[in-house]
């Protein structure tokens, strides 16, 4: 009876150890599938003062502005990584645009990486999970927000679903399309990218 119970014993942790295992691998590819993604887009995400009818209008303002001004800067730009640099080296000139518009709420404008819910597009949602993102921050920032992705320049184009596919590429792009069956997947990648977010 004592070897009945130490070979079920073993074969519970064999079969721990082989689950511990996939998963520790589903993580690890969910991990390297989400840094592709994000590493070739730029996000753009706008913070209003507060839910008032008023101040979630004053935000799409500040959006439009700030769209306005970067989007003839960004123009011809090839990759993520120069968008960077060059979003980087404008962030005083967007606050200043931002602030022109605010009337009078304070302003933060930041490069940074941040933490996104699951977002669809027209074509393809992009998971939840970390991305680099130009942040607009409007007074203390509690209220409702708007986010899209500035590079490549979604924000202003009704071939979103192309432009993104030109940037990721065939293969991350059919990850997070509707096309390729990639289903299981995508809900393994959104899956991490929500537990990311969570324990940060």
């Amino acid at each position: 009876m004592f070897k009945t119970k130490i070979k079920s014993l073993k074969l519970w942790e064999t079969a721990l150890l082989i689950a511990l295992s996939l998963t520790t691998l589903a993580a690890l590819w969910a991990q390297g599938r989400q840094n592709s993604l994000s590493e070739k887009l730029v996000r753009f995400h706008v913070i209003a003062v507060s839910d008032d009818e008023y101040e979630q209008q004053l935000k799409l303002r500040v959006r439009d502005a700030v769209l306005e001004y970067i989007s003839p800067r960004l123009e011809g730009v090839e990759s993520s990584a120069q968008a960077r640099e060059i979003l980087a080296s404008e962030l005083d000139n967007i606050r200043e645009t931002a602030q022109a518009v605010s009337q009078g709420r304070g302003v933060t404008v930041t490069l940074t990486r941040e933490n996104y819910p699951t977002k669809s597009y027209e074509g393809f949602t992009l998971p939840a999970g970390e991305y680099e993102s130009l942040r607009v921050i409007l007074g203390e920032g509690r209220g409702h927000n708007w986010w899209c992705i500035v590079f490549p320049p979604v924000c202003l184009s009704a071939a979103q679903a192309d432009m993104v596919e030109q940037q990721l590429g065939e293969e991350d792009f059919r990850l997070i399309s509707e096309d390729g069956g990639y289903e299981l997947r995508f809900r393994a990648l959104e899956l991490w990218g929500e537990l990311v977010e969570k324990l940060g």
